[in-house]
Formats: structure tokens, C-alpha cells, sequence
């Protein structure tokens, strides 16, 4: 009995902890959006094609992580072109529900545009009417540095960072993490990259960290087609969530309730 009511204790102190965690992952947080100029002709078959598209993202994101499509429903001559990308880390049923809140930003940010990208904390959503898939793009689109190392830390703190990138530069697949003493670093490529396109884009990435952010404690750089970030110890987290992953397993439930019903039973007897 001693024992069981122990393990409760530590359980909700674990929940607690679980709780906060989650909640600092803002994985719906807006980071950037570009959208087209030109914009689309309501009734138009590319139009239906886009709206086609969204429908087709959203249910993707139910099951993977990553998907592409070019949508023809309503015309082959005038193709949807898109794909969504999620943290590779985030659970599938936040990842559907990051895709959901970034067709619907993209929906307010640019309405009707001819094509948009919004990249939130946990996903990115593109689509556009030119065939953009697989097609490497390095161009710098948000940055975001944090605060700069003191002089006596900053040798060591420079020396970290670059050893955490050699790590992603050396990694392979789409979704890399690299550490070193106190600094973590990861990257990730939107899945329409070959390989070797994603190194070249993760090198370009570190390289915009390097120019743009010098010896800071942490630092986010987005690029088209791929971003990098890393953080040391106790920085602010600036782009990816440095926590684990919201919690979304049905055992926790279970056992929540299981507890509670005990501790009812403890007082009422």
C-alpha cells in the first residue's frame, strides 16, 4: 500500500513535470510565411486543385511526418503543387493537428494567394503552381540568434557549437542531431531532397548560423528547402522544442485514473 501510494506521488509530480514540458512546446508557434503576389481566381480549376491539396495535406498528416502532392482533380493543365514537413520528433496526432493550424494560418496570412509557405514551430506547409519538388533551394528566409557568450565562456562555447555541427555535416537522412559538452544541434530537410541535397542545404544552413549568429548561445536559420538550429545549457529555446516530445500515449490516462480512483479509496475508507 506504502509502495502504491509512493508510485502515485511520483506519478503526478511526473505528470505535472510532462504537463509543463508539453505546454513549452508550442509546436503551433508561428516562425515565418512568404505568399505569392499574384493571386488565385476563385472559381478557377486551380483553385479547386489548391483546395484539393489542403484537404489531401491534412490527411496525410494523420499518418506520417512527411508528404507530397500534385493535385489534377479539377485540371491537369493547371497543377497544385505541395508538401508538408513535421519535426520528425513530433507525434503523429500533433503532427496532423500542426499541418491543420498551418492551412489555416495560411488561409488568413495570404488569402487566395497563388502560393504561400507558413513554417510553424513543428511543421512547414508549401504549395504553389510551379513543380518546386525536389528541387534544392538554399535561400535564407528567417534567422533568429540568441544572446551573445560571455568573453570568458565564448572560446568553449565556440568550440562546442562547431563540434555539434561537424555532427550534422557527417550525419545522414532528412532528420540529424549532433552534441558536444553542453550544446546540442539538429537539422532537418524537407523529405523531397535526395541525400546529397540535403547536406549541400544543411551546410548552407550552418554556414548562415555561423555569419549570422557568431558566438551566441543558440540560433535558428530556415532555409527553402531545410533549417538548422542548436542551443547550449539553459538558453532560450528559439526554434525547435529542446524538451521531449508532448506526451500523447493512452497509458498515462490509464494510470492516471488508476491512481486516482486509489487515492479516493484512501480517503473514504
Amino acid at each position: 500500500m506504502h509502495q502504491f501510494c509512493c508510485f502515485c506521488f511520483f506519478f503526478f509530480l511526473y505528470l505535472f513535470s510532462s504537463t509543463t514540458i508539453a505546454s513549452f512546446d508550442d509546436y503551433t508557434a508561428f516562425v515565418y510565411v512568404g505568399c505569392s503576389q499574384s493571386k488565385r481566381i476563385v472559381e478557377s480549376p486551380y483553385n479547386t486543385n489548391v483546395e484539393s491539396l489542403f484537404a489531401s495535406l491534412a490527411n496525410a498528416a494523420a499518418i506520417s511526418s512527411y508528404e507530397s502532392f500534385t493535385c489534377t482533380a479539377a485540371s491537369a493543365a493547371n497543377p497544385a503543387y505541395g508538401l508538408f514537413q513535421c519535426r520528425t520528433d513530433l507525434a503523429v496526432a500533433y503532427c496532423a493537428s500542426c499541418v491543420r493550424s498551418a492551412i489555416d494560418q495560411l488561409s488568413s496570412l495570404c488569402p487566395g494567394a497563388t502560393g504561400a509557405a507558413v513554417q510553424l514551430k513543428g511543421c512547414l506547409i508549401r504549395y504553389a503552381d510551379d513543380a518546386f519538388l525536389g528541387k534544392l533551394e538554399t535561400n535564407l528566409l528567417f534567422k533568429k540568434c540568441g544572446a551573445p557568450a560571455s568573453d570568458a565562456s565564448s572560446a568553449s562555447l565556440l568550440g562546442m557549437r562547431d563540434a555539434a555541427f561537424d555532427d550534422l555535416s557527417s550525419g545522414g537522412g532528412s532528420y540529424r542531431v549532433g552534441a558536444a559538452g553542453r550544446v546540442r544541434a539538429l537539422a532537418l530537410c524537407v523529405g523531397d531532397l535526395t541525400g546529397k541535397q540535403c547536406g549541400d542545404c544543411v551546410a548552407a544552413a550552418l554556414a548562415e548560423l555561423k555569419d549570422a549568429c557568431g558566438v551566441t548561445d543558440g540560433g535558428d536559420a530556415y532555409l527553402g528547402k531545410c533549417y538548422a538550429s542548436y542551443w547550449s545549457d539553459g538558453a532560450y529555446a528559439l526554434g525547435q522544442s529542446r524538451s521531449k516530445r508532448p506526451y500523447d500515449d493512452r497509458r498515462w490516462s490509464d494510470l492516471f485514473l488508476l491512481c486516482f480512483a486509489h487515492l479516493v479509496t484512501l480517503i473514504f475508507a
